[in-house]
């Protein structure tokens, strides 16, 4: 940490490596203006996907992932799913033209996600079942039974 006005930090303050608020603050304006400077300024990539964020868990049968998807039309989602791993792809798009400068507070993320999620355990990409309510999108996977026996009749040609 870079502290220029030289102000002698507290015992505790070394201890844990806190930062007083006023430092962190003069610090991140230092950080800033060089960027700007060297033409850093930081600017999101049109084409960026964020990563989706997930729950996984299973029941006796099943595999069940659930996501926040709201915003997300369903011809807009591109579930694909192997015996081992399963990917959710989708966009939200924006349907509002405002301008920047009148936002207040910009936290929803709009455009591309993905996530490519390791199954614990395999399954049956033929079984599953998708569907979507106030936004939660959840799909179960049946998992594959090792358990299950089939006896076979010899027939003779």
């Amino acid at each position: 940490m870079n502290i220029q006005n030289n102000k002698k930090r507290s015992f505790f303050d070394r201890l844990t490596g806190s930062v007083r608020e006023e430092e962190e603050y003069e610090e991140l304006e230092i950080v800033s203006k060089n960027d700007k400077k060297n033409g850093n300024e930081w600017m999101e990539e049109e084409n960026e996907e964020m990563e989706l964020s997930v729950d996984v868990y299973q029941t006796h049968s099943d595999i069940i992932v659930q996501s926040m998807i709201a915003g997300t039309k369903p011809e807009d989602l591109d579930i694909t799913i192997a015996r081992d791993m399963i990917t959710i792809k989708g966009k939200r798009e924006e349907n509002r033209n405002i301008d920047d400068e009148n936002y207040f507070v910009k936290e929803l993320y709009w455009g591309k996600f993905s996530r490519t999620i390791s199954l614990p355990q395999e399954v049956e990409p033929e079984e599953v079942e998708a569907t979507e309510r106030h936004g939660l999108l959840t799909i179960k996977i049946q998992k594959v039974d090792k358990e299950k026996k089939a006896n076979i009749k010899v027939r003779t040609i």
